[in-house]
């Protein structure tokens, strides 16, 4: 998580692309149409499969933030390697024929 802090020297470096990525991802997380503890648990599971430690850090804490529930976490959890699992299956198919 010390990483983090290098964000600012990355957006100072690149200002319009860092300001353009926090406008998306604050509209993009915000409450709508889905609900924002909804959009964190979605976060979640990307996270998960994607493997980031960041995003499950930052994540975890604004769905608690939000009233995700342990047993949420933990069935976003299941969702993500169920997903996981089921595109490796999907995927075998280029290997057949």
């Amino acid at each position: 998580m010390k990483n983090l802090k290098q964000l600012g020297a990355l957006g100072k470096n690149a200002e319009s692309a860092m300001k353009a990525f926090q406008a998306l991802d604050q509209t993009a997380l915000a409450d709508g149409a889905i609900p924002k503890k909804y959009k964190e648990l979605i976060a979640i599971a990307v996270a998960l499969t994607t493997q980031c430690p960041y995003c499950l850090e930052i994540h975890k804490k604004h769905a608690i933030d939000a009233g995700a529930t342990q047993e949420e976490l933990a069935e976003v959890t299941f969702v993500a390697a169920a997903l996981r699992a089921g595109a490796a299956v999907v995927h075998g198919t280029h290997l057949t024929g």
